[in-house]
């Protein structure tokens, strides 16, 4: 009895191991018509949701009445407060900055109805400074290329420039300080931030490595590529020019001359890609300044910069730092520079967490003016979208 058990699940085991895996069901290919008919709806709804948008845009300009200028109906606060909600009610497939980019061309389609804002940049055309300026303000508003930056601060300075973009510091080569000597004597304000990923490549007519002997570039850019010039050029002269662009403008005039630009410059000038991107680190990354001539409001996720003014005497530094750390306020960057005002005097620049209109930055102002000479808030702004 017990050897006919034994033989009967002998069995049952073999049977279950002989017994066919299930067939899964073919996967039904969905209809291609069905799909595309269900795309155009979408996209019918999504055409009447921007124009309503835009409308209701125009009824915004109107609420606000009868302005000078774009200037008066663009709110900066107000853009970033809408990418943020963008950004935090991504669920996906399309990543956050695919989604922001779709917005701030919507947005900024909809402030050119009244007038297209007007943003003088490092030119000429093809430079880091105008991408910059198409991804802070969207490309409905007008680039006024110009050619320094000095001269950006100087058009909106006189009116002729709503805003500027300028460029203030790379994650490589750190703080470029002639702009930051162009905030002692402006009456400025800074009213944005831009962060751009830089990547660098090397153009020339030919396309070809072996015909160079010049590199032209502008200078940070040519630090940027330091080690990839030094493997691959090592023989070849580097000229530091004004831009990138005008970089890739003298090299088109020649076999034997390259630069070293963005992507962009080689559709501009006409030149071929030599090899790319060729920076030296893989984060390369520039913080640009939006310049106006006014404050805005805060936006909930602000940074401030202010401009301090101090003697050279034991315990300066302490003197500014110490109302940041005893009121709670978050210091982001610190950079000491010549006043201009007098032999061995400082000015400090200081980026920190939070708006002047937040009472704890409000009272660390107060505790500043108390020590030095002078304090300057160089503008409060929303923190970079990222």
């Amino acid at each position: 009895m017990a050897e006919r058990k034994k033989a009967a699940k002998k069995a049952k085991k073999v049977a279950t191991r002989a017994k066919p895996a299930p067939v899964a069901a073919p996967e039904v290919k969905p209809d291609l018509l069905a799909v595309r008919a269900q795309i155009d709806g979408i996209d019918h709804q999504i055409q009447a949701l921007i124009a309503e948008r835009a409308e209701f845009a125009r009824q915004v300009g109107k609420a606000k009445g009868k302005l000078a200028a774009a200037v008066d109906y663009y709110r900066p606060e107000r853009e970033a407060q809408v990418l943020r909600r963008v950004v935090d009610r991504n669920e996906g497939p399309l990543a956050d900055d695919v989604l922001v980019r779709l917005f701030r061309e919507i947005m900024s389609a909809c402030l050119a109805q009244q007038e297209p804002l007007k943003i003088g940049y490092l030119g000429p055309e093809g430079t880091f400074s105008q991408q910059a300026v198409q991804k802070h303000f969207g490309h409905s508003a007008k680039g006024l290329p110009l050619a320094s930056v000095e001269e950006v601060f100087d058009e909106v300075a006189a009116g002729h420039a709503d805003f500027g973009v300028v460029p203030v510091e790379n994650s490589g080569q750190g703080t470029i300080q002639s702009t930051l000597d162009l905030f002692l004597s402006s009456p400025l304000k800074i009213c944005g931030e831009v962060e751009l990923r830089v990547h660098q490549y090397l153009l020339s007519r030919t396309g070809h490595i072996e015909d160079i002997e010049r590199v032209y570039s502008h200078g940070l850019s040519l630090a940027q590529c330091k080690s990839w010039l030094r493997q691959h050029l090592p023989k070849s002269e580097k000229i530091a020019v004004s831009s990138n662009a005008e970089a890739a403008r003298r090299a088109r005039n020649a076999d034997d001359a390259a630069a070293i630009a963005g992507e962009n410059a080689a559709h501009v000038y006409g030149l071929r890609i030599v090899a790319g991107p060729i920076e030296d680190r893989p984060d390369n990354t520039t913080r640009f300044l939006v310049i106006g001539r006014n404050v805005f409001p805060p936006s909930g996720n602000d940074r401030t910069s202010l401009m301090v003014f101090v003697r050279d005497q034991p315990g300066a530094l302490f003197r500014v730092l110490e109302p940041l750390a005893r009121r709670g306020v978050s210091m982001n960057r610190i950079e000491s520079r010549p006043a201009h005002t007098g032999l061995w005097q400082y000015a400090f620049f200081i980026d920190v967490g939070g708006h002047i209109d937040d009472a704890p930055l409000r009272d660390v102002v107060s505790d500043l003016e108390d020590f030095a000479e002078n304090v300057t808030v160089l503008g409060s702004y929303p923190v970079a979208v990222p």
